[in-house]
């Protein structure tokens, strides 16, 4: 079997922190536990394979567009520095984060943020540490399927960037029904590969 990871290769973790992978957390993905383990194995073999490991962080003010109480759509989460934002203690963390949303963005793609009140769009830092590295591949794991995920896997295939998002690594919040499924139709229709885990393979 091909090796999935190497230096050309980044296994992009997205968002694995409390509010959304602890049950306690504010907007609490289904399944998370379980994609916690995943990512755990990937990220164990990206490294050993030379690949880079770049996770992801919402990372809000108090305040914001984002937010219910401020005129948005998502309950109050990962407030920066509090506990919410943290990355989930059981995820192995072996590389530098890229944290979204700090000035109060719509930071749903890891690659780009958009002001919710003007909807002007700014970029992150992630692709231009990409381009540093030299990569050309990305791997795409965490939470949720049809938000973060799927905005960044999106957004990695319209960069230049061969994707595949690994289907058993991924949870989706579903907030209306199906959403999670349509997410996937959609990446894959943007050319990102739908993939599984090693070890479980169909």
């Amino acid at each position: 079997m091909a090796k999935r990871y190497d230096a050309n290769t980044a296994l992009i973790v997205v968002d694995v922190q409390n509010d959304f992978a602890d049950p306690a957390g504010s907007l609490y993905v289904d399944g998370a536990a379980d994609v916690v383990r995943m990512v755990n194995g990937e990220v164990r073999q990206a490294t050993e394979d030379g690949a880079i490991v770049v996770y992801t962080q919402d990372w809000h003010p108090a305040s914001t567009p984002h937010f219910a109480k401020d005129g948005g759509i998502w309950p109050v989460h990962c407030v920066g520095d509090t506990w919410g934002a943290a990355f989930h203690p059981g995820l192995t963390v072996a590389g530098p984060s890229v944290r979204k949303g700090v000035h109060g963005e719509d930071g749903y793609s890891a690659f780009s943020m958009k002001d919710p009140v003007t909807g002007a769009t700014t970029s992150t830092e992630l692709e231009g540490l990409l381009h540093e590295r030299g990569v050309t591949r990305v791997v795409v794991v965490g939470l949720a399927t049809d938000y973060c995920v799927s905005a960044t896997a999106i957004d990695a295939t319209s960069l230049g960037f061969g994707t595949e998002v690994l289907q058993d690594a991924i949870a989706a919040v579903d907030l209306g029904d199906g959403d999670g499924a349509r997410a996937l139709a959609s990446m894959a229709a943007a050319g990102c590969v739908l993939g599984f885990c090693f070890g479980t393979l169909p």
